[in-house]
């Protein structure tokens, strides 16, 4: 199964760089152009620099930001502010936060992981990729041949021997630091072979989910094909068989997922027609809320209904309707095509029934992004219902948040969830340890 190791990581010098909450960033794929230039001003060796580089419209392939970001990671290598670790080693990585007025610690494992194609059943993916993220992601490997930041993956261990081993180091981790948004990070080296040779063992017997981070993973494994057909052949233990991941406990009381809520707009009056309860009712048990019941009252009963049946709340400006799956629903969802687990998925019965059966809204039409887009808020979304023509939205889908287990049991049926069927928080920071691939 999983091949597991340690690694030589590449940190910054923190006797040189000092506060490493100046230096980190989320990953690229949450980093909007306002949040870039803020990285770019707040160090100069902020990881911005390396993980998504300014772009310019005078961009040649010997000057673009790919070639940029090689010519920094080389200047800040050979200046020592990147410096790489004597020996290898697994990390422990925790982040505490704090969601809805409650804290959370979720525990991971950096380490790098040997490369398998899907069909291997090694590392088992959830979500369908697409080619615009792989080639941004593609461009920066060729540059500079390191993983700047971690693909976070899932692991089943039902008696917590892993998590409690890396809690250990927690309390007296080398580094430790709280960043922009207030949520602490613990990171610690792990270098006593007789752990480095258990926490091997323990993942050769085990296969792995990807939680977040799909484009990187298969970014990783055509890289590595380039690199079979430029030089061949690649020795077994050469860096770039590897990838860097963050190893999370599927049962981590830290490991959260939130929902992402869908609201639909530019839909046809005689579109908007299908949703009343008579037609509603011919896959859904329906219920009204009313449209005076507060968000609260509405998630809490969201989430409860959820407990039994696949449920969703469709929020219009006329009113509030509690929906759950019925036995002739059931039948139809039986009929798509899918696995069992997939069936199951609040998210797969939206789309599948509420969507495209009753609205006539396709798969094409919400890769491409009409009539459907996306918000974590359930209170934003029942706003922008409420504020109708300024919005332009229609209607608003609040959804329950995806379980881990579903997540996992979608995963080994090898199937592919909705789009924006999970959402992990918070996302794992990038700058804390560097994967090189030489």
């Amino acid at each position: 199964m999983a091949d597991v190791q340690s690694l030589q990581g590449i940190r910054y010098s923190r006797d040189i760089i000092g506060d490493l909450a100046q230096v980190v960033t989320p990953p690229f794929d949450v980093i909007s152009e306002e949040d870039q230039a803020r990285y770019y001003t707040r160090s100069p060796y902020n990881i911005i620099r390396l993980e998504l580089g300014k772009a310019d419209t005078g961009a040649t392939s010997l000057n673009n930001r790919y070639t940029r970001a090689a010519g920094i990671f080389g200047e800040w290598r050979i200046n020592d502010i990147l410096r790489q670790d004597a020996i290898p080693c697994y990390y422990l990585y925790q982040q505490i936060f704090n969601y809805d007025g409650q804290s959370y610690t979720r525990t991971s494992l950096l380490a790098r992981v040997r490369l398998e194609p899907w069909s291997a059943r090694v590392v088992l993916p959830h979500e369908t990729t697409h080619n615009k993220a792989k080639n941004d992601r593609l461009k920066l490997l060729r540059a500079c041949a390191a993983n700047f930041s971690p693909i976070m993956t899932m692991y089943d261990d039902p008696q917590g021997r892993i998590r409690r081993l890396l809690t250990a180091y927690a309390a007296n981790a080398d580094v430790q630091f709280t960043d922009e948004v207030n949520e602490e990070h613990r990171l610690h080296p792990i270098t006593d072979p007789t752990q480095i040779a258990l926490i091997q063992n323990f993942f050769a017997e085990r296969q792995l989910y990807i939680a977040d981070g799909h484009h990187r993973y298969e970014t990783a494994l055509n890289y590595r094909e380039e690199i079979r057909e430029q030089r061949w052949p690649i020795h077994e233990n050469d860096a770039v068989n590897f990838v860097l991941m963050a190893l999370i406990d599927v049962d981590d009381p830290g490991l959260l997922v939130l929902p992402t809520h869908r609201l639909l707009f530019g839909l046809s009056p005689a579109t908007l027609s299908t949703l009343s309860s008579q037609r509603l009712a011919e896959y859904f048990t329906v219920q009204e809320l009313g449209t005076t019941i507060p968000i609260e009252a509405i998630l809490g009963q969201l989430a409860q209904a959820g407990e039994e049946q696949p449920s969703f709340v469709i929020s219009t400006p006329e009113q509030n309707w509690l929906l759950s799956l019925n036995e002739q629903g059931k039948r139809r969802m039986e009929q798509s095509g899918h696995s069992t687990a997939w069936n199951g998925l609040d998210v797969a019965v939206v789309h599948t029934l509420l969507l495209e059966a009753l609205l006539g809204i396709s798969q094409e039409d919400v890769t491409a992004g009409r009539y459907v887009r996306y918000t974590r808020d359930a209170q934003e979304a029942l706003q922008a219902v409420k504020m109708g023509e300024a919005t332009h939205v229609q209607a608003a889908l609040l959804l329950n948040a995806t379980r881990v287990r579903q997540i996992c049991d979608v995963a080994q049926a090898d199937d592919r969830m909705p789009q924006k069927s999970t959402y992990f928080y918070p996302k794992l920071i990038t700058g804390l340890v560097i994967n090189p691939l030489w």
